[in-house]
């Protein structure tokens, strides 16, 4: 019994191992979430995120990140979501991000605290140039502040192609 335990061990281990390591990936994304002060989003509080770009030859997804609690009293919200790109002018893209349907609340939860994350580019998107990148995100909703608003962020996925 000793010497089929050992061939056996001697057989997986290196398989266990290539199988380890093959699935190791490095995360190809940037995220930063900003915290909403008092969970009051006040119109005048505008979360920017700045990263630099270095890989110009690669697709990625860009996505607003949003964590809320139970208590937020709206299906949805808008945004603005402006962006400076390196060498380029701000840009203004107005957002809406559904938070829930007729029946629960969409994206991830735990207890009361939900998160959505919404990507806000029609197709894939490469930077042309490398550099400092800024995203500006300001709540255009009637009510100020909006209340049970705790995180804002922007999120950059590079595309696995």
């Amino acid at each position: 019994m000793g010497k089929y335990t050992f061939s056996v061990i001697s057989v997986l281990a290196p398989a266990f191992f290539v199988l380890y390591f093959s699935s190791c990936k490095t995360n190809d994304f940037f995220e930063r979430n900003i915290a909403i002060p008092n969970q009051a989003w006040e119109r005048s509080f505008k979360p920017s995120v700045n990263f630099d770009i270095a890989d110009t030859t690669s697709l990625y997804n860009i996505y607003v990140t949003l964590r809320h609690t139970h208590a937020y009293g709206y299906n949805n919200i808008w945004l603005n979501v402006q962006f400076q790109l390196p060498g380029d002018i701000v840009k203004q893209q107005r957002v809406e991000i559904p938070l829930a349907s007729n029946e629960a609340w969409l994206g991830t939860g735990m207890d009361d605290i939900y998160e959505v994350r919404q990507l806000i580019t029609p197709h894939p998107f490469r930077f042309k140039t490398p550099g400092k990148t800024t995203f500006t995100i300001e709540q255009v909703m009637r009510e100020t502040p909006l209340q049970h608003i705790m995180n804002a962020g922007i999120r950059v996925e590079k595309v696995v192609q």
